[in-house]
């Protein structure tokens, strides 16, 4: 902790705003990040688990939906629980890279090492 980025900032607020707006942060802070590989790896990590959420609530859940009765209840019951846990993610991961620690989410830590 405490070392300087590339943007000037020290690595645990840079790892902390790559989750700040999702997606969004996660690309901005992957591109302009060139050197420190703790900044790129949450911000890597934050692409592929917001990316993945967004995946799961533009596409998934409307598919879902399109089953008569059904899938109404089910659509609103995945919704809410993927809700509660984006956000349960998006708290321990700000969290943990303010910490300084490199907390991989199942899968997509693995997948987002390998692109650091």
């Amino acid at each position: 902790m405490g070392e300087k980025t590339s943007t000037g900032l020290d690595e645990n607020i840079a790892g902390l705003l790559c989750y700040l707006l999702g997606v969004i942060t996660g690309i901005i802070f992957y591109v302009i990040e060139k050197e420190n590989k703790f900044v790129r790896f949450h911000a890597m990590q934050s692409i592929v688990v917001f990316g993945s959420i967004l995946i799961i609530n533009w596409v998934v859940i409307p598919i879902v939906m399109m089953i008569p009765i059904l899938g109404w209840v089910i659509g609103m019951l995945l919704g809410l629980v993927v809700f509660i846990v984006s956000i349960v993610l998006w708290v321990l991961l700000m969290y943990k890279a303010y910490k300084g620690e490199k907390y991989k989410v199942p899968f997509a830590g693995d997948f987002a090492e390998k692109y650091v």
